[in-house]
């Protein structure tokens, strides 16, 4: 099924009656933000729905009931307190949740974690002989499936942590893994120091209920999230050093010099009269958190999460982790600055009401954002504001922290959808606002650079605009250039040029455009008035064509000293021969959807001058007919995932294996196979034969360079 008749059984779709007020539309603007669901086909929308329609049915299964909510619910005055005891925090949820259970969240992939108040990591020069994580600011990195130190390449397969060393390519080998019960989310490497991230998700057991049947009560099971640090001074035999746990999903993580900071959700729920405790583990050691070591804003809510924070020296074990607990609703997106954490949550609908009791007016009653400022100094947290402005944030790089303000850009959805640009103070009051931007589309890309923002709407073509933030009171759009398509990813190149990364389309009428092949361009900000597209943008493939730099920005490689830029893409390809002429004499419709005939990794060179070149494609794949390579199944294990570059030699990497090549022309050097679990593609259950028919164009294995083919 196509995006666009996704969205139509997404209009439509019907939830349980017990669903929460305000759900369906969390629910659907969950799976509209999210870059898989806008960029990706979807093949069965049902098999999508039904896990999603099964979580709200655990709102009834889950163990906890209460009364229907009747009325609107009251945000409050937004005071900042630590509860005095246990029983105050039991009769506040008791009191204040519409629902007394949580749901499965949708926080993973959308909750984003990353630092202000420095200097931008993508203008930030390049000092060492080897790439590094794309991440947004400088300093402050970020968890990922691959890291490098220039010298090893350590990734995540799966429940493992596999260690390769990488330099010398010609000496390039396996040299340990780690395995893993649970699922490695990500990794940090930090001089002789690994750390790894892993999720243990509970089982639950089906029942096969009769019908029908009132209530049914199951015992809440949290998910596990460990943080395991190892000694890999020996890299061919790591040694587990320490362990945290703590129950709760894997919200994002961040490691600024010595430390890692991991933030952790867990829903609050009761069972047996009694309200959970958060609890962290070290070692062989458990220690409940006390509820008077707890910070909570005074707002009721629909439900609550405990949202933690754990601070983890990697690099001096005797040092205990230290960590702040704050209780708030479903938070959808945080930012951690040097001095400040940033916790975002949204506020449904046109049923909530002013403090006092006062309905909300028509232009303040849809969706809107509450924001909460936590001081930090070492392992000190001190909550000291909070705020709220209309809409809502797509994702990290729609905030920012600068020069001693907070900026964030907002959609709100209605009948029709509006954008905004907020400047707040360190008291969380709008210092200034541009409200209103780009009626009836929506938001597909921000990116904050010092005192401007750069901002991309869409709804049949691609605005960019730029706005001048050099006033925190008075932002002010300074030039705006629309052309088709839109970017879902803008990246710096340097101080007055943006490179867009998203997809092409095609206007079928005023309200709707058919996405096409993955498009890139190279924008001139540089008269800010004037913002032009340098030359001709270029575009990949055709209609189903997918890259995963549209939703992760950690698949991006781009070092302006070495003129390089790669990105990973499933290429499609349309058949014209299945729209033959007497059938469609005004050609191939807008709408038709290409087959996959290639993925690998696009490498190109771009400079201002000469604005982008192919250098050449490298791929993974070589038998196009094998299940396991195939090009139709985008998770398959050689699929190309990341890539990165240690002097003059490139690294692409999927979980199957590590391809070296020349990055001066792409010549072949070496590769490594990698250990990786067997997959079959879940259309294939074993035992069923596959009928092998590669995509019209498919092509085979090996680097494409311009002048001919290894």
């Amino acid at each position: 099924m196509k995006y666009e008749d996704f969205i139509k059984k997404l209009e439509n779709l019907r939830t349980p009656d017990i669903e929460l007020p305000g759900h369906r539309q969390a629910l659907k603007m969950f799976l509209l933000n999210s870059g898989r669901f806008k960029e990706r086909t979807i093949m069965n929308w049902a098999k999508v729905l039904a896990p999603i329609t099964a979580a709200v049915l655990l709102i009834t299964m889950v163990g906890f009931f209460a009364a229907d909510v009747q009325g609107p619910l009251y945000l409050g005055e937004n005071q900042i307190s630590k509860f005095t005891s246990y029983g105050e925090l039991q009769e506040f949820v008791k009191t204040n949740a519409g629902y007394k259970q949580f749901s499965w969240g949708f926080s993973r992939g959308d909750v984003f974690l990353a630092a202000g108040g420095a200097e931008n990591a993508d203008l930030a020069p390049t000092v060492s002989g080897h790439s590094t994580t794309n991440i947004q600011v400088a300093g402050v990195d970020e968890a990922d499936i691959v890291k490098t130190d220039g010298e090893y390449i350590y990734l995540v397969s799966g429940n493992k942590t596999i260690i390769v060393q990488a330099y010398p390519p010609e000496q390039a080998r396996v040299l340990s893994e780690i395995e893993l019960e649970g699922r490695v989310i990500g990794i940090f490497i930090n001089g002789d120091r690994l750390v790894v991230l892993e999720e243990e998700v509970p089982y639950y057991p089906y029942y096969d209920l009769p019908s029908p049947v009132e209530k049914f009560y199951m015992p809440y099971i949290s998910p596990k999230m460990y943080i395991k640090v190892y000694d890999v001074s020996d890299r061919e035999n790591p040694q587990l050093q320490r362990e945290l746990s703590t129950n709760g999903q894997y919200v994002s993580s961040r490691m600024i010099v010595d430390y890692v900071y991991v933030v952790v959700n867990e829903p609050v729920y009761e069972q047996d009269d009694e309200i959970n405790l958060p609890k962290i583990g070290s070692g062989s050691n458990e220690t409940e958190i006390p509820a008077t070591d707890i910070y909570y804003s005074n707002v009721t809510d629909y439900y609550y999460m405990y949202t933690t924070i754990i601070a983890i020296n990697t690099q001096n074990d005797a040092q205990e982790p230290t960590s702040e607990t704050i209780l708030l609703g479903a938070s959808s997106n945080l930012y951690v600055s040097a001095d400040n954490v940033y916790l975002t949550f949204p506020v449904w609908g046109p049923d909530v009401l002013e403090p006092g009791g006062v309905i909300r007016s028509p232009e303040r009653s849809s969706e809107r954002t509450s924001i909460h400022r936590i001081q930090i100094d070492g392992a000190e947290l001190d909550y000291v504001a909070s705020g709220e402005i209309p809409g809502m944030v797509l994702n990290q790089f729609s905030m920012d922290e600068y020069d001693g303000y907070f900026r964030v850009a907002t959609t709100t959805h209605g009948e029709k959808a509006l954008n905004n640009v907020y400047v707040l103070n360190m008291a969380l009051n709008v210092t200034g606002s541009l409200e209103n931007l780009a009626p009836g589309e929506t938001i597909y890309s921000a990116r904050f650079v010092g005192g401007r923002c750069y901002v991309v709407t869409f709804r049949n073509i691609d605005p960019l605009f730029v706005i001048d933030l050099s006033d925190p009171e008075a932002p002010r759009i300074l030039g705006e250039l629309k052309i088709t398509g839109y970017s879902s990813y803008l990246h710096p190149y340097d101080e007055t040029h943006i490179i867009g990364i998203g997809k092409e389309t095609v206007a079928e009428s005023e309200d709707f455009a058919w996405y096409q092949g993955v498009k890139i361009s190279l924008f001139d900000v540089s008269d800010f008035n004037n913002p032009r597209e340098i030359g001709d943008p270029y575009v990949i493939g055709e209609r189903g064509t997918d890259s995963p730099v549209l939703w992760d920005h950690k698949a991006f490689l781009f070092d302006k000293s070495k003129n390089l830029m790669v990105i990973p893409v499933l290429e499609a390809k349309i058949n014209a021969t299945q729209y033959p002429a007497t059938e469609y004499p005004e050609g191939v419709p807008s709408l038709a959807y290409g087959q996959p005939v290639w993925q690998g990794a696009y490498v190109f060179d771009i400079s201002i001058d000469n604005g982008l070149q192919l250098r050449g494609k490298i791929t993974h794949v070589e038998n196009i007919t094998s299940p396991e390579q195939g090009y139709y199944y985008y998770y398959s294990p050689f699929a190309v995932e990341r890539s990165l570059y240690i002097d003059n030699v490139l690294y692409t990497i999927s979980q199957a294996k590590i391809k070296m090549n020349s990055l001066e022309n792409l010549d072949y050097i070496n590769e490594v196979e990698l250990p990786h679990p067997t997959w079959i593609p879940y259309d294939y259950p074993p035992g069923v034969t596959r009928s092998e028919e590669p995509s019209t164009g498919a092509e085979p294995g090996g680097e494409t360079i311009p002048g001919g083919q290894i």
